[in-house]
């Protein structure tokens, strides 16, 4: 299925299209793969968007919006239930941009968004660019998605998760512009971990054979966060399984 990896319960009662990352994203179901546990043991299937680094994270937006309705269009029994999008770090951004405004989805969640220039999260083109004489930016940079968030995004229902010990979270910002929308639900909550907590393989638990650690408890927090929007859609959360 090209660049979506699918990941779904026996009888899914919602559906997350999530995107993580820039490179955790590269192998997501990977990286990411308590988190995606955690939905799929609510009964939650995911379709996660797989996309490696580059600077034009418009066009990256636009395919991962193509990418993924493919998926969900051609598992047509998929359609008929309640859907999410949930984003980490850029993945927030590339939601943002999508092709449809944010409306072909019941509620977005943004994990510790990030909408920093490239200067600053490309370290090597901070340094290299001005010795060679020319600039690298994003597309769209940053003042100018904040500007195509309060223009174009319309989506009303979003869940912005900021990590306390997260340095380059900018989620507050995001939130007062989303806010500034008419009409606008979107809430902030802010839950224990650092900006990569959603970011985990469960490897300590899997190699120390530990039935439970703090980041495990954090990732399962934040899945029942993420999914307050799931209650409201689909009327309530299924218990995971004993």
């Amino acid at each position: 299925m090209g660049k979506v990896w699918v990941a779904l319960p026996p009888r899914p009662v919602g559906i997350i299209q999530f995107i993580g990352g820039n490179g955790l994203a590269v192998q997501p179901q990977w990286s990411y793969q308590r988190l995606l546990r955690a939905f799929e043991a609510r009964n939650w299937g995911v379709l996660t968007w797989a996309y490696s680094l580059s600077l034009d994270h418009q066009q990256q937006a636009d395919q991962a919006f193509l990418d993924l309705e493919r998926v969900l269009r051609r598992e047509r029994n998929l359609t008929r239930l309640p859907l999410l999008r949930m984003g980490h770090s850029l993945g927030c951004k590339l939601l943002l941009l999508a092709l449809d405004e944010g409306l072909g989805c019941g509620g977005a969640a943004m994990l510790a968004f990030n909408n920093y220039s490239a200067g600053r999260s490309i370290p090597l083109v901070n340094r290299l660019g001005p010795s060679l004489g020319f600039t690298v930016e994003f597309n769209p940079p940053p003042r100018r998605t904040m500007e195509l968030v309060a223009e174009r995004y319309r989506q009303p229902r979003n869940l912005l998760v900021r990590f306390r010990d997260d340095a380059i979270d900018q989620s507050p910002r995001l939130h007062a512009q989303l806010q500034a929308r008419s009409g606008d639900q979107s809430r902030l909550v802010v839950l224990p971990g650092k900006h990569t907590t959603p970011a985990s393989t469960g490897l300590r638990q899997q190699v120390l054979g530990m039935a439970e650690d703090p980041r495990g408890r954090r990732i399962k927090r934040l899945a029942d966060q993420v999914l307050t929007l799931g209650q409201e859609l689909a009327g309530s959360i299924p218990s995971p399984p004993a």
